[in-house]
């Protein structure tokens, strides 16, 4: 396994990070979910992601009882914050980034964890409805209590991240990171995300790098989904499956079968080497439902696909990349949930 810095912080993530949305609590019973945390530790991932509001809370309390008896330093633990977590009925303050929600939302996350610290604390949504100068002094008193010692921020355009990097910095704390979906099929960060955080020091963690799945090349044209996928899943991610699943998508996925071969590589590992290429990814999440599947997917870390293989894949893709940097802005909700 390697290891990348986090944007311009001193730490360093395992450029494969485990991931556990959708699966956690909800998809993989608790002993699967458990084996699989083990075959990441034992494959050399050593940080991990998850969210409050995964399985309404369930995936950080499988998370953090598949970690007990790990030494905590060694680890490092990223969670999020914005969405409603908790049993009905749950109040108008129970979502978003207003500090009274942020103040609970983090202690909530350290109790099901069952730690007293998260290496990295994010917005998992911008705030239109709370001022970012609000937002960005709770962040600021979370780092200051020693509950997080990073933040970062999560589908959010290129001004909130530049407004949000202004607050921290006049703040005195390390905004260091953006979660964008990435992938060969979905590419929306490259024109304006990827130049701002480099010039201004944040990293990607990017999520979805198989495109849900599509990348590994087990959706055939012509074909229905094989039950049981995320693509027949509606509880389960289909909604984000259904942008790929054009026969002419998943044409051009098998095609990419020669260049993975060429590698020594699957559909799967190609796809997370693919977005390891760009400078300015600090890590890929990957996710699992069995430990299997961990294995498989650490072999992506350290491969180096020459420029000829990353022009092909260009040209093999095609149009079927969607690149159009308007749509980041798509992610902010537009309505208060509560």
């Amino acid at each position: 396994m390697e290891f990348r810095y986090l944007g311009n912080s001193g730490l360093q993530i395992s450029e494969i990070t485990y991931g556990n949305w959708l699966t956690h609590g909800s998809q993989v019973e608790n002993d699967v979910a458990t084996a699989c945390v083990h075959a990441a530790l034992d494959a050399g991932i050593t940080t991990f992601d998850t969210a409050d509001v995964y399985a309404n809370g369930a995936a950080e309390e499988v998370l953090g009882t598949a970690l007990k008896g790990h030494r905590r330093d060694s680890l490092e633990i990223f969670t999020k914050v914005y969405w409603p977590v908790g049993p009905a009925p749950l109040g108008r303050n129970d979502t978003g980034l207003s500090r009274k929600h942020m103040m609970a939302a983090i202690d909530g996350s350290l109790r099901r964890l069952g730690m007293d610290y998260v290496d990295l604390y994010q917005a998992h949504r911008y705030d239109s409805f709370t001022p970012l100068e609000e937002t960005m002094q709770a962040f600021a008193d979370i780092v200051r209590a020693g509950k997080a010692l990073y933040i970062g921020v999560s589908e959010w355009s290129v001004e909130q991240i530049r407004q949000a990097h202004e607050l921290a910095r006049q703040l005195g704390i390390s905004l260091v990171s953006s979660q964008p979906q990435y992938s060969m099929l979905w590419r929306i960060i490259e024109p304006e995300v990827v130049p701002t955080c480099r010039e201004l020091g944040l990293g990607q963690i990017v999520w979805s790098p198989m495109a849900q799945g599509v990348l590994s090349g087990k959706y055939l044209p012509g074909q229905p989904p094989p039950a049981g996928s995320r693509a027949t899943d509606e509880k389960g991610g289909a909604n984000f499956v259904k942008r790929f699943m054009t026969d002419d998508v998943l044409t051009r996925v098998q095609q990419l079968r020669p260049i993975a071969d060429e590698l020594g590589l699957t559909t799967a590992q190609l796809a997370i080497a693919w977005v390891l290429q760009n400078d300015n990814v600090a890590a890929a999440l990957v996710g699992a439902s069995r430990p299997e599947q961990v294995a498989e997917n650490v072999k992506a870390s350290g491969v180096r696909i020459p420029d000829e293989l990353m022009t092909r894949i260009d040209q093999v893709l095609g149009d079927a990349v969607t690149a159009d940097p308007a749509l980041v802005t798509k992610s902010t909700p537009t309505q208060r949930l509560l």
